[in-house]
């Protein structure tokens, strides 16, 4: 205990010595005894000493019993006192000295103090310590969050995290066709095998097995112009395009964004000091007015151009190679999210922007939380080439190599060919349920309404005219256990257009679809009739 915590405790003028019966009376109830009790005597008389310093119930300066003394009168063996006295004295709640222990002289929270003085004050006088004034809550105002958190948008439903998603929910691949067996024996063998060093720490970029087959995987699937020198795993998707931002972004950037767009971008985006500017989509993907880059142009721009999320929209070649060259002039970056591309239901899928042309601006992100299971946590970035390199120091210090199992089983998983497996029957699945969504939506939907987007993904969008007001159909919706999202609810700045259903199918089986959407359609006419 340093020299001036004793001086403290020695010359305080109000130094008084508590009788033991003091200290006991200090405590609501006597400590629990007995094999019954879930808290042992030494953490009871801690965490009550400590409460009783910290309400200010044990001054400064007063001397405290001696552990003999406190200890026979609390009916505890004198070693507990004295390990609870010394571990008080470390965290320096009290002063041990020759002449008694004292509590020290701390700065207590004025709040506290006040509430267990009305606490002990309704004990003697029958107040109800709810009912009584509290002259220090008109004086204390607690520090307020950032004004981050005020932007950012609120993405929480009826089914929380955790919790069997209901039907129609978007962006929720088939949970109960994935091939858990293959992946439980694949990631036990790995584990199995695992040397004392894959216990550690690994590179912070991500296995160096999974960054070699994602890039192969890539490279033949989607076209993508990369090595595995250039991936970078991370989180899931959304970890990837936080990391993006804090890369690719200085405060007060500009960032452009498809609208309506992905809210967890968003969000991404809402959490650091970018200025972002909100683009319209069409049929060819995002609009980008003439002149604007010019007048206001992006360090950052995020598209979803094989299938834009979540109006389902593929950006036009022309679009795309204007965009890419257009960056180049303006030395802007092109985030490019490929999160469900590998879902096209007609033809071959659409290849990634990214490997148009050699050394494109273009950060590309994907993620497994689709094409695996949500709860596996894995995405990834691909970098480009000087990128990679200028990024390495910056990336070692953000991250931190984690789930290395996890990542070594996937590694194994898309070598042996399970991966693309999968991918083909969930093409087939997804397909299949897609279309009894379509037929569904033709033979119950009366109201006006379109289907947008291509054959593509795990969700459609169905545009209805304004009548119908989407968010009011989705909370009636999901209090009858259907969790269709308003299409205006992606919107930055929402439009009559964007007034909407994005319905999910992955996860809802085609049998079940038909009764859903029945119901769902009477609910849509019920919403016309309320507003």
């Amino acid at each position: 205990m340093t020299s001036v915590a004793k001086t403290r405790a020695d010359t305080t003028p109000s130094a008084l010595a508590l009788a033991p019966e003091n200290v006991a009376a200090l405590f609501d109830s006597p400590l629990a005894t007995g094999p019954g009790r879930n808290v042992s005597l030494q953490k009871q008389l801690l965490t009550r000493l400590k409460h009783a310093i910290l309400e200010g119930r044990l001054p400064a300066g007063a001397r405290l019993p001696a552990s003999r003394t406190l200890a026979e009168d609390l009916a505890v063996s004198r070693n507990t006192v004295s390990i609870v006295y010394d571990q008080l004295a470390a965290e320096g709640f009290i002063v041990p000295h020759r002449l008694g222990t004292r509590v020290a002289q701390l700065s207590l929270d004025p709040h506290i103090a006040a509430q267990a003085a009305q606490v002990a004050k309704s004990k003697t006088q029958h107040v109800d310590p709810v009912d009584a004034p509290d002259s220090a809550s008109e004086v204390v105002t607690a520090p307020s969050p950032s004004r981050r958190i005020q932007r950012l948008p609120s993405t929480r439903h009826a089914a929380r995290a955790g919790e069997t998603p209901l039907p129609f929910t978007p962006g929720v691949p088939a949970l109960t066709r994935f091939p858990a067996s293959t992946w439980r024996r694949t990631l036990e063998r790995v584990m199995r095998e695992a040397q004392p060093r894959h216990y550690n720490y690994g590179d912070p970029l991500g296995e160096p097995a999974l960054r070699e087959a994602i890039a192969d995987h890539l490279r033949i699937s989607r076209g993508v112009r990369c090595d595995a020198s250039q991936v970078v795993i991370t989180e899931g998707a959304h970890e990837a395009l936080i990391l993006c931002v804090r890369l690719l972004t200085d405060p007060g950037d500009t960032v452009w964004m498809e609208d309506p767009g992905y809210r967890g971008a968003k969000a991404a985006f809402h959490s650091s000091d970018v200025r972002l500017q909100a683009l319209r989509v069409d049929d060819e993907g995002i609009v980008i007015p003439e002149g604007l880059w010019e007048r206001s142009p992006p360090r950052l721009v995020y598209v979803t151009p094989s299938h834009q999320y979540p109006l389902g929209s593929v950006l036009s070649a022309s679009r795309r190679l204007d965009l890419i060259a257009q960056a180049r002039r303006h030395g802007a970056w092109i985030l490019e999210d490929d999160y469900d591309s590998e879902f096209r239901h007609q033809g071959e899928p659409i290849a990634a922007m990214q490997g148009m042309v050699p050394d494109a601006p273009v950060v590309y992100v994907g993620t497994f939380s689709k094409t695996m299971f949500p709860a596996l946590r894995l995405g990834f970035l691909i970098l480009p080439t000087a990128l990679a390199t200028q990024a390495r120091d910056a990336l070692d210090e953000l991250l931190r190599g984690g789930h290395r199992f996890e990542q070594l089983a996937l590694a194994d998983f898309i070598r042996s060919g399970q991966f693309a497996r999968h991918l083909g029957r969930m093409r087939r699945l997804y397909r299949e349920r897609q279309t009894a969504l379509r037929e569904a939506l033709a033979t119950y939907f009366d109201p006006a309404y379109a289907v947008i987007g291509e054959r593509c993904g795990l969700h459609l969008t169905v545009r209805l005219d304004p009548a119908f007001p989407d968010k009011a159909i989705v909370a009636a919706a999901q209090r009858e256990g259907i969790g269709p999202r308003a299409l205006s609810s992606f919107a930055l700045d929402p439009q009559p257009a964007d007034n909407g259903l994005v319905i999910g199918y992955g996860d809802t089986d085609a049998s079940r679809i038909p009764g859903l959407i029945k119901r769902l359609a009477a609910i849509v006419a019920m919403s016309a009739a309320r507003a």
